[in-house]
């Protein structure tokens, strides 16, 4: 997406800019929001590579990732882990009082946070982060509520798309191109 798209009206560009800190749900941003059940009851899950790599030039530039999420997965620790991800947070019943708090370890105000949701434990988050988002999947009624929503859809790249869109809107998208172009990474 680019930010000369008309969902990028000046407001919104210049909000994103202030971004340092991008936390997400994980089911149905991360992943596709299906569950999946192996025959001996273990759960598995689908994350992808874009996202992951996404994710990891947004902590490069700065951006501090974290996971909030209402369930618990071993899933949701050994992929945080892979990236590099520190704040994870799992059986969240309440997830704008764990952002709330994490700010706070973070001296961070809401303001300074992008916050990815797609149901309803996530709206009051998404309403009070500095930069609500949502993904097409998400109900009509979430989607209201959100800054932006994303035209990837979770489990397919919208998370790519949210650290694309931040790091273009940060002036930091020239340098990781020509990390890639030049192989100076």
């Amino acid at each position: 997406m680019s930010l000369d798209s008309p969902l990028f009206d000046s407001q919104l560009v210049d909000r994103l800019r202030h971004v340092r800190l991008l936390a997400m749900d994980v089911d149905g941003v991360l992943t596709d929001g299906r569950l999946y059940f192996q025959a001996d009851g273990v759960e598995i899950k689908a994350f992808h590579t874009h996202d992951g790599h996404g994710i990891k030039m947004a902590q490069r530039a700065g951006i501090v990732v974290a996971l909030i999420t209402g369930r618990d997965s071993p899933m949701v620790s050994q992929r945080a882990a892979a990236l590099g991800i520190k704040h994870v947070f799992q059986g969240a019943e309440k997830k704008l009082t764990v952002l709330r708090e994490l700010c706070s370890r973070l001296s961070l105000d809401l303001e300074q946070v992008a916050y990815c949701g797609d149901d309803m434990p996530d709206v009051a988050t998404i309403r009070r982060a500095g930069v609500g988002i949502s993904v097409p999947g998400a109900p009509a009624y979430i989607r209201q509520q959100a800054d932006w929503v994303t035209e990837a859809v979770g489990g397919h790249g919208a998370v790519r798309e949210i650290c694309d869109t931040l790091l273009q809107a940060q002036g930091h998208w020239d340098a990781v191109l020509d990390t890639y172009l030049h192989g100076t990474s």
